[in-house]
């Protein structure tokens, strides 16, 4: 039905994309969907499911070659997440792995640090986490107070991070935290931590309103040991190599957003077809009729802006304000499209075990995490009017100094 109407995808039209879209549905249809309800009573998912994504090939696509990656482009990481969230499903933290943990390690790691994990994490054999949110900063990274303490021989990393994905099923995690050498705060870093190391311990997974199959927790660190050699790219540099790469995680949430609300669109389809009210389909009343060909649009203009944000990606042109502005924008459509998708649905869909009953509860956070959409306006505005605020930043340096 949906389908007839959609726009041609050019972004996923090859021969390559469309195997994968296929492989992708099956592994959903055969290892995700008859255990996610079983997976959010646990509050997390298997082991085994990140083990078969390994083996069909799902995981850290674009990771090179020589580490044991496909070496393909973002476009593939895209489609799978897309793939996912249309289904409906929050509980396998694939995205966090594959687009944001991987792509620090590609871009910033040591040869050996590349050689010991990439291929491990394409495997699903290790399953990774980032700690950038602490229980007093959410999206004020410059706020952390994460300590690494320079103790000549190892590092010392002592704090608290909050609210990380895959956190409780860990084995190695990227911690931001703030470098002290000789007593000297030295910025920010990034670190890799196993998550056998002593001192690390993990809070129990969090009971959330919705993503209840994706499991979330805290990270303890007690004067935890970690060898030099476990630093991440150059001290002091965390702050930036995060705001770099903050451009692909807001892009991923996008997808996410537009993905599900595909798969909200075309569920709320089936149901207003076959559910009938005064002795007619409900989808036979011209306020559905409106409602689904309002949201049907909606969906297909953020598609396309996606679309071209994961090619401006590709070809490494995609700036953090237009990423910004597809989180942003993305999120409230969707929140919009499952809002309108649920009243469609009645009674019914405020039941847990229907598709838009859980896709209302599980996508309200998008709006929050990876950068609230209230920041996500702040870094546009201030892409709009750069100018301005570097004159102002000129202005109070001088005021400072003349002082």
């Amino acid at each position: 039905m949906f389908s007839n109407i959609k726009l041609k995808r050019d972004v996923y039209s090859s021969e390559e994309h469309l195997m994968l879209q296929k492989m992708c549905q099956q592994f959903i249809e055969k290892e995700i969907t008859p255990y996610h309800a079983e997976w959010e009573e646990n509050g997390q998912v298997s082991r085994e499911v990140w083990h078969k994504a390994g083996e069909a090939g799902l995981l850290c696509l674009d990771v090179p070659s020589e580490y044991g990656g496909a070496g393909l482009d973002f476009s593939f990481c895209a489609l799978i997440t897309e793939e996912i969230s249309k289904a409906g499903y929050t509980g396998p933290g694939f995205f966090l792995h594959s687009d944001i943990v991987a792509p620090y390690i590609i871009d910033y790691g040591t040869e050996t640090q590349k050689h010991q994990w990439l291929p491990k994490m394409v495997s699903g054999e290790v399953i990774s986490a980032i700690g950038m949110t602490e229980p007093s900063c959410g999206s004020d990274l410059q706020a952390l107070k994460t300590t690494a303490i320079d103790k000549g021989d190892f590092y010392e990393i002592t704090g608290q991070k909050t609210f990380i994905t895959n956190g409780y099923m860990s084995d190695l995690s990227i911690i931001a935290a703030r470098t002290i050498i000789e007593g000297k705060d030295c910025g920010i870093s990034l670190f890799l931590i196993e998550s056998t190391r002593a001192g690390f311990t993990k809070g129990k997974p969090f009971k959330k309103v919705g993503m209840k199959a994706q499991d979330t927790c805290e990270l303890f660190f007690d004067n935890v040991q970690i060898p030099k050699e476990n630093l991440l790219g150059e001290i002091g540099k965390g702050f930036v190599y995060m705001m770099q790469k903050l451009g692909r995680e807001r892009l991923s949430v996008a997808l996410m957003a537009v993905g599900g609300s595909e798969g909200a669109i075309e569920n709320t389809i089936e149901y207003v077809s076959s559910r009938t009210a005064f002795k007619q389909p409900v989808a036979g009343f011209q306020n559905t009729q409106f409602k689904m060909a309002e949201l049907a649009t909606l969906l297909q203009i953020h598609q396309t802006f996606v679309d071209r944000c994961v090619e401006l990606y590709v070809k490494g042109e995609l700036s953090a304000e237009t990423a910004s502005m597809a989180k942003s924008s993305c999120t409230d459509a969707h929140q919009k499209i499952v809002d309108e998708c649920l009243q469609l649905h009645g009674g019914y869909g405020y039941m847990w075990e229907y598709f838009i009953g859980r896709a209302y509860a599980d996508n309200r956070v998008a709006r929050i995490y990876a950068g609230t959409n209230e920041i996500m306006k702040l870094l546009i505005a201030r892409g709009l009017f750069r100018e301005l605020h570097e004159q102002q930043k000129r202005k109070k340096a001088e005021a400072t100094a003349m002082n």
